[in-house]
């Protein structure tokens, strides 16, 4: 009966309740929409998987290599398995540890004596040996009345989550910063072809200038012009390769490789887009995007920390105690009179430490109110991401069709200026005032698609879409079907 009263006293004192608030997420003002969408919808763009939205196979295969690759997605992966390896270090503390020990040996000692004869006094020693045995079998086990440690593994745990929510948003990013790169270096790639052309379209204007200047049919002023025209696209091509092997440097960074080129696909004007940009509702981002998440671990952690240091004001329970068997002589270690055991149980209870317990608890507590602070300030982020997100991608749409009709209107300028000027009826400053306004038109054009792709990339991120359940799953060879996370 006494043991089966001491396992139950046991399981109740194990079983104590746990000092401190228990966590509750926070309410936050979420606005009802989004201000570019008047209708918020339910779906939302972040529904669709990256290798849907991304349509270019050669991107796909980029991001693919990313996902395996990358340098800071692995030391992500790595803080995870180390926040794990805590979380378990932790937990630990909340079951006994048993522990084994033997020992085996031998003693010799002196033991000296004075004896008196007719010369005086004289010292005799006797030496002894003796040997020793011992094997026990040693537990201690703090009990967990006041939830000490059950805080800090609560604390830890949600530390644990925290680590594969900022993981899941570098895996994100990585989708997000490989897209926009690649988006940005084809629209490099169309300026320099731009560039290119309209170099070579100078060559041929200058020659004609020459031609016609030697021949004593325009001014000099003409022909200096228009080499001048030259050497500035020569200028602006030579920046664009440079931009061109910049960019491409930073993508192979980015896979996780040295420097080098990056085989193309579709070029920029031929890469696809979604017919509409449904946002879904604000308060889904509170679900969706991994920074809001990971913020709210850290918060969940931080509340079990005061938990942990409230716990330190109040009584340890610990129990300690021993089993096994001692003998000097090997042959009757395990015989019944070697037997020895002992159980000790130990209350510690904090008297006088000049107030050092209670300020621990006022620094957890603002601790506390600090990351409450920091994760109202995450979310506040958040919603102004996805509304800057939607208004550049919808007024870059708008841009991009102006562009196109000011790059049709510049060329008809350019076709009827060349006119002119061949038929004599105007100066060489019309052509090349046109030809510089196509030039203009035509970078801007490219310029503006890009940006227009590239802000769709930075909606799909401010949404928290574009993550796997791991970077394996995100990793799909071509030709097989990933699962939608």
């Amino acid at each position: 009966m006494s043991r089966r009263l001491l396992a139950a006293s046991l399981a109740l004192l194990a079983g104590g309740c746990a000092v401190g608030p228990n966590y509750k997420r926070p309410s936050v003002p979420v606005p009802p929409t989004w201000r570019e969408m008047p209708a918020a919808e339910a779906e939302s763009l972040a529904n669709t998987p990256w290798w849907e939205l991304f349509d270019d196979p050669q991107l796909q295969e980029l991001i693919r290599i990313a996902l395996q690759e990358n340098k800071d997605l692995k030391i992500a992966i790595e803080r995870v398995e180390e926040a794990r390896a805590r979380y378990g270090f932790t937990k630990a503390d909340l079951w006994p540890q048993v522990d084994a020990s033997a020992t085996a040996g031998g003693l010799r000692f002196n033991s000296g004596s004075l004896i008196h004869t007719p010369e005086g006094e004289a010292a005799t020693s006797t030496a002894t040996e003796t040997s020793i045995y011992a094997l026990s079998a040693d537990v201690s086990w703090e009990i967990d009345f006041f939830g000490r440690i059950r805080r800090a593994t609560e604390a830890q745990r949600a530390l644990f989550l925290g680590t594969q929510e900022a993981r899941r948003s570098v895996v994100l990013t990585l989708v997000a910063d490989v897209a926009r790169a690649y988006f940005e270096l084809r629209a490099f790639d169309l300026q320099l072809e731009i560039a290119r052309r309209t170099l070579a379209s100078r060559r041929e204007s200058l020659q004609l200038a020459r031609d016609r200047f030697e021949g004593g049919i325009t001014p000099e002023t003409d022909f200096r012009q228009a080499e001048a025209e030259l050497h500035r696209v020569e200028a602006i091509v030579a920046d664009l390769e440079a931009a061109v092997a910049q960019k491409e440097n930073e993508l192979s960074v980015l896979l996780g490789r040295n420097p080098g080129p990056i085989l193309r696909g579709r070029s920029v004007t031929e890469q696809k887009q979604p017919a509409a940009v449904p946002a879904g509702l604000p308060s889904q981002l509170l679900e969706r995007r991994p920074d809001v998440l990971a913020a709210e671990q850290v918060l969940a952690a931080r509340t079990a920390n005061i938990g942990q240091a409230k716990a330190l004001l109040f009584p340890r329970i610990s129990l300690t105690g021993s089993f096994g068997f001692n003998s000097t002589d090997f042959d009757t270690l395990f015989d019944g009179p070697s037997k020895a055991w002992n159980i000790i149980g130990n209350l510690l209870q904090p008297i006088f430490n000049a107030g050092k317990n209670r300020r621990r608890v006022e620094m957890t507590e603002s601790q506390q109110r600090q990351t409450l602070y920091e994760y109202e300030r995450t979310i506040l982020q958040a919603f102004r991401e996805t509304d800057d997100a939607l208004v550049v991608y919808r007024k870059t749409g708008e841009q991009r069709l102006s562009q196109g009709a000011r790059v049709a209107a510049e060329r008809k300028v350019l076709e009827l200026a060349e006119m002119r000027y061949r038929g004599g009826v105007a100066a060489y400053l019309e052509v090349l005032d046109a030809q510089r306004s196509l030039f203009g038109s035509e970078l801007d054009e490219t310029q503006t698609i890009g940006r227009n792709l590239v802000s769709l990339v930075q909606l799909y991120k401010a949404l928290g879409g574009g993550w796997p359940a791991a970077p394996e799953a995100a990793a799909t060879p071509a030709g097989t079907t990933p699962q939608t996370p």
